[in-house]
């Protein structure tokens, strides 16, 4: 069974034809949990037009910070195998179908590449991975750049199990999921564009846009996910 956990705000733009998307790609057994993290706008109205029994729309936490929104949602999976999903991104078709074989070859946390695209779906960079430099291990993503693009990411239960529940403080949700994984399973990079990567001036992601942290802020953020992970380790949540 999958699970594709989505944390939505304010996306009547862009949910429908993500939803799209992902749909045409799940079986009956699948489900999609979407924590909506209260929409003012016709997000929720779009969702429900679907009316689709796989997707299960659960209350966000109000707290206006996709961090806690996704934990939300992931807390509600019951799937074996999670898949990460945004709003306002399109997945391309075969995804599923690419990332599940990964999986089932030994891999507990599949990361693929993506077009990167304007609002309108034109392509600005045919790889995400080529525009960023890409680099494989642990300590590089950890220390120096942050590679784990939530949209991008997939991974078995024990990896969600071990990154639940969240440590405060960690700069974003994927960077703490990556993280988890590569400290104490295999990581996989998929070098093939799987979805639509939608960036604008709303992204939320730390790696949708350049930095615009300090090194003092970047140092910390660095801490706030060694620290946990050293815990997890000691099996101390």
């Amino acid at each position: 069974m999958i699970s594709v956990c989505i944390a939505t705000y304010n996306g009547a733009r862009t949910i429908h034809t993500q939803l799209s998307s992902i749909i045409e790609q799940l079986s009956e057994d699948d489900e999609i949990i979407i924590s909506d993290d209260h929409s003012d706008d016709e997000t929720l109205r779009i969702i429900e037009s679907f009316q689709n029994p796989s997707i299960k729309v659960v209350n966000g936490p109000g707290k206006k910070s996709p961090i806690p929104n996704f934990e939300n949602a992931l807390q509600h999976a019951k799937g074996e195998y999670i898949f990460l999903a945004d709003q306002d991104d399109r997945w391309e078709k075969g995804k599923v179908k690419t990332v599940m074989k990964a999986l089932s070859e030994g891999f507990d946390c599949v990361v693929s590449d993506c077009f990167v695209t304007d609002e309108q779906f034109n392509v600005t960079a045919p790889s995400f991975f080529q525009e960023v430099g890409l680099r494989e291990g642990f300590w590089y993503n950890l220390l120096v750049h942050n590679y784990y693009l939530g949209c991008c990411m997939a991974f078995n239960r024990k990896v969600l199990e071990k990154a639940l529940p969240f440590p405060p403080h960690i700069p974003m949700h994927d960077i703490w999921i990556g993280n988890v994984a590569a400290a104490f399973f295999k990581v996989k990079f998929l070098h093939a564009p799987l979805i639509s990567f939608r960036r604008h001036h709303n992204n939320t992601s730390c790696t949708a846009s350049p930095s615009p942290y300090t090194l003092r802020e970047k140092v910390l953020f660095r801490l706030n996910i060694l620290c946990p992970l050293f815990r997890r380790a000691l099996s101390f949540r």
